[in-house]
């Protein structure tokens, strides 16, 4: 985690609001009650808010369990302190498996190919791993045939199977779950077959976990509600078709830059490459020290509206790999130096991660999720 003394010769960085990420928290907490494990997602550099100082505000809540994709996450994670149960999400590559056992991780095992060469390791007999069953995402995933061989070797080598679970296809992005349902179904049929009790089955994502409770198993796992942001409109929508839409998600990322230098362009003349934008009055400009190289997307040119001063801003002429240029004009006493909010609220204005979404023709995910790699995570309240 970084402190404030980072921001200070940082182009760019992003301030956390551990309020509102407390906030995220507790309120799944209270949607699944407390006989349910809560798992809190931080894979992919906690979905871009920062692994580190995220999970160690979680775990010292009302969180159970962490989830990340790698095994190099997961001690990431041991190395900094952190002790609650980790669960590696993605395959764990057969040179990682012994440290990734030594850091007491939880290991997915999502084919027969993954049970040899956990089995290859005398760490094995140490491992606690979780089965990944294939219901429809065909992605990564142990069919319905590997089961019977799985089960057997694991068990020959002594592995003890703390887990299941699975991953839903189609269940955010769309008012029609009907094939998500009979993804439980196949679910619950793949667990029948292991003839093995296991503790904890889980299915659940962040959507799964708002609208429908007969998901929830054990264990849950929430990704992107905890950072505050809907999974998909769908999803609210069939919220509150459900009479579920009544959680109050706060955003916990706030994308900051500088104004780097303040230029007065005349009426008349361009900005940027390829002259799409042009003065029709006399202009000021302001060129900020962030590009599409830090995730702030091509698309947005002469789209996307930041705030400087509280006021909104829009971006003009193209992004460019390290600048971008939006029109001050309006912004009384905006100066070199002054903040301005890519991605964020300052009072009544805010840019959010759908707003930028929608210009970019993604998702909320790849907004967060791609900001500002390698500059300053800061916590703030």
């Amino acid at each position: 985690m970084n402190d404030h003394r980072d921001i200070e010769h940082a182009n760019n960085w992003i301030e956390l609001s551990s309020g509102a990420l407390l906030h995220n928290a507790t309120l799944f907490r209270r949607l699944i009650g407390s006989d349910l494990a809560f798992m809190a997602v931080v894979k992919a550099n906690a979905y871009g808010h920062g692994m580190l100082p995220v999970a160690r505000t979680v775990a010292e809540s009302c969180v159970d369990w962490l989830g990340v994709f790698t095994a190099s996450e997961g001690i990431a994670l041991r190395e900094a302190g952190i002790t609650v149960p980790i669960l590696v999400l993605g395959a764990t590559s057969d040179r990682q498996i012994d440290g990734a056992v030594e850091a007491d991780l939880r290991l997915s095992i999502m084919s027969t190919g993954g049970v040899r060469d956990l089995l290859n390791h005398s760490s094995c007999a140490s491992a606690r791993v979780h089965l990944k069953l294939e219901t429809g995402t065909n992605r990564q995933g142990l069919v319905s045939a590997d089961l019977p061989e799985a089960i057997s070797l694991l068990r020959g080598g002594g592995v003890s199977i703390e887990g299941a679970y699975t991953h839903f296809a189609d269940i955010e992005d769309t008012t029609d779950h009907t094939f998500a349902a009979g993804q439980i179904d196949r679910f619950g049929a793949l667990l029948e077959r292991l003839d093995v009790t296991v503790p904890i089955p889980h299915t659940a994502c962040t959507a799964a976990t708002i609208l429908f409770p007969d998901t929830h198993f054990r264990m849950v796992r929430v990704g992107i509600g905890l950072f505050g942001l809907w999974p998909s409109k769908e999803t609210q929508v069939s919220a509150a078709a459900l009479e579920r839409n009544d959680l109050d998600l706060r955003p916990v990322m706030t994308w900051k830059t500088r104004i780097a230098q303040i230029k007065n362009v005349p009426t008349g003349e361009y900005v940027g490459y390829g002259r799409t934008f042009r003065a029709t009055r006399p202009t000021r400009i302001a060129v900020l020290p962030v590009g599409y190289a830090d995730g702030y997307d091509r698309k947005l040119s002469s789209g996307a509206h930041t705030l400087v001063r509280g006021t909104r801003a829009p971006v003009v002429g193209r992004i460019c790999m390290n600048l971008t240029m939006v029109d001050v004009t309006d912004v009384a006493q905006a100066g070199a130096g002054d903040e301005v909010i890519l991605l964020g609220a300052a009072g009544d204005e805010s840019v959010s991660a759908e707003d930028l979404a929608r210009l970019a023709d993604t998702i909320n995910y790849e907004i967060v999720t791609r900001a500002a790699p390698g500059s300053p995570r800061i916590l703030v309240p």
